[in-house]
């Protein structure tokens, strides 16, 4: 990054500042709304995607910790009340978190270290495709239920692994725990989702030697946390809204992520 000229550095941190507040909003779709944007500045993945992961794992942690101290709260309330804590009390919904990654781990480390010989812009895309038809039931105010414990184990099986090779795997992910997790729940939830997988991609970028870009983080992490503050206002607005409310928003969402991604898979 050290060779661009000045209007880029501009457009890289403005293009932060979206990601910040999407991720922060919604809880998904930072790294799939900035990527196309940050390839046309400089179209080189590898320079961008070292950046995007560490601000997950940043935010992440900061949303993880939050969360743990506002739940602390609730239990010493509840206990005040003779009441004992219940896990739908919290803001993370563990145990589905757990039965999702003893799901998506061993795909997510295929992925990570390219054993399988699919072609990448394939697999993306017909992700995406899969992606659009949920959002568009959620659109419609017909959320698209599977009941198929099959089915939802093949989307989160696929979303691992195009995590693994990519950091573009959230939106088949977000399909299932949409439904799966409760709304109050779901971005905290998917945060630490977000840690656990970045972690294993970030070890995948030390082991290659890829040029993590930490001096840049200086200036970039204050500009995804000018977009992380705007963002938490939005998520506010969204936990108020009705349920029918609620899922039209996550479809829209999850539907210009995919035509972000469906651009940036096939014609960048």
């Amino acid at each position: 990054m050290e060779n661009l000229i000045w209007w880029q550095y501009a457009l890289i941190g403005a293009i932060f500042i979206w990601s910040g507040f999407v991720r922060s909003g919604l809880g998904f779709g930072g790294a799939v709304l900035a990527l196309p944007f940050l390839l046309l500045v400089k179209n080189d993945p590898l320079l961008f995607l070292p950046i995007i992961s560490v601000h997950l794992l940043v935010f992440s942690s900061w949303i993880a910790w939050q969360g743990a101290k506002k739940t602390k709260q609730q239990a010493i309330l509840a206990a005040e009340r003779g009441e004992a804590p219940k896990e739908e009390q919290g803001n993370i919904a563990w145990g589905y978190l757990k039965k999702a990654l003893g799901i998506m781990i061993v795909p997510k480390l295929i992925g990570v270290f390219g054993l399988l010989t699919l072609p990448g812009n394939i697999v993306t895309g017909v992700i995406f495709i899969i992606v659009s038809i949920f959002a568009v039931s959620y659109i419609l105010n017909k959320p698209f239920y599977t009941n198929n414990k099959f089915l939802d184990t093949i989307f989160l099986m696929l979303g691992g692994y195009v995590s693994g090779t990519s950091l573009i795997g959230a939106p088949l992910i977000v399909s299932v725990f949409a439904t799966k997790v409760p709304r109050h729940q779901l971005r905290d939830t998917l945060f630490v989702l977000w840690f656990i997988l970045v972690m294993i991609k970030m070890v995948s970028f030390l082991i290659a030697g890829i040029d993590l870009q930490l001096i840049h983080q200086l200036w970039l992490l204050p500009c995804a946390l000018l977009g992380h503050v705007f963002g938490q206002k939005l998520y506010n607005r969204i936990q108020k809204a009705e349920t029918p409310v609620f899922f039209q928003f996550v479809g829209w969402a999850l539907l210009i992520v995919c035509g972000f991604g469906l651009y940036s898979t096939f014609m960048l």
